[in-house]
């Protein structure tokens, strides 16, 4: 079997059988890293570039740790010690890497849609690291990944994903891959950080959180991206805590147990605690593992599609 598309560019592209197929793979190869030796020669004859236009620590680290389990040949490039600083375009730089005979690209980039460009004008394989606050797909895959792990199946199950959906990739790309599975959806926050267009995708909005904690199996929590601000969306940030911060007794009083994600990095002590963080309703740090399982997945797929 095989993915129906060419390049990992948002779950928008991908079908039930896709997903399926990911987390099949993901599942043999989170075998493999938990092995004593942790390497598979699978792709000693790939080469891999991780083009990353905007910082990431995790993600990044992420890659690059999937794509050395696979035996790849690894090219890290960072835009702010590159010749972007000079002006050169995207196409130029992406074709320079690719003078050097590479075969997959993963990218991330703060506009919208530079993965869907790229891949109509060079000659490899592309994946999504995260474009903008549009898609952030292989985040959705591991998060689906670990909610199947710990619950058993995602069909079904009521998720909501609370805090900056605005501003999110993360949430998008989420709620595509949950409903493509046969989840429901929630989203909470202040109606300032979601977007206006979301229940046109069959999401449902809930501002208050001590009822969209009532009604979920999982709770996949955001944090504020400041950042992406250029102006204020909420009075503070004590008030943001106030109204929409996970801690423990909020999850004690809710007379159920429910699952606690994040994508990460966490702001502790805003959109969550620290003894929710750390407590056993959070799958957190599963979620950082499953991310290089998943990971592994997605590279050796796309690579089987390359033709020698």
């Amino acid at each position: 079997m095989s993915l129906s598309t060419e390049h990992l560019l948002g779950i928008k592209y991908l079908n039930k059988q896709d997903i399926d197929l990911i987390f099949k793979t993901a599942d043999h190869f989170k075998a493999v890293i938990n092995r004593p030796i942790k390497k598979v020669p699978s792709l000693r004859d790939i080469t891999i570039a991780n083009l990353f236009f905007e910082n990431s620590t995790r993600t990044k680290l992420s890659f690059e740790l999937a794509e050395k389990r696979l035996s790849a040949d690894v090219i890290n490039f960072s835009a702010s010690q590159s010749s972007v600083k000079k002006g050169e375009t995207l196409i130029d730089t992406v074709n320079n890497i690719l003078a050097m005979k590479v075969d997959i690209v993963v990218m991330r980039h703060p506009n919208v849609g530079a993965g869907v460009f790229l891949s109509k004008h060079v000659d490899a394989k592309i994946i999504n690291a995260g474009d903008g606050t549009h898609e952030h797909p292989t985040q959705a895959l591991l998060d689906s990944y670990s909610i199947r792990e710990k619950l058993g199946s995602v069909k079904g199950k009521k998720i909501v994903i609370v805090g900056d959906v605005l501003h999110s990739r993360v949430a998008l790309s989420n709620i595509f891959a949950l409903q493509l599975q046969g989840a429901k959806v929630k989203v909470c926050g202040p109606t300032t950080l979601i977007p206006k267009y979301i229940t046109s995708l069959g999401v449902e909005v809930e501002t208050n959180l001590k009822k969209a904690l009532e009604w979920c199996d999982v709770a996949n929590v955001l944090r504020v991206q400041n950042e992406r601000m250029a102006i204020n969306y909420f009075p503070s940030t004590r008030e943001y805590t106030q109204l929409f911060g996970i801690n423990q007794e909020i999850l004690d009083n809710l007379g159920k147990k429910i699952v606690i994600m994040h994508p990460g990095p966490i702001n502790r002590g805003v959109e969550i605690t620290s003894d929710v963080a750390d407590s056993d309703q959070s799958i957190i740090l599963n979620q950082v593992e499953n991310g290089v399982a998943v990971r592994m997945a997605v590279i050796y797929l796309l690579a089987q599609q390359i033709k020698r």
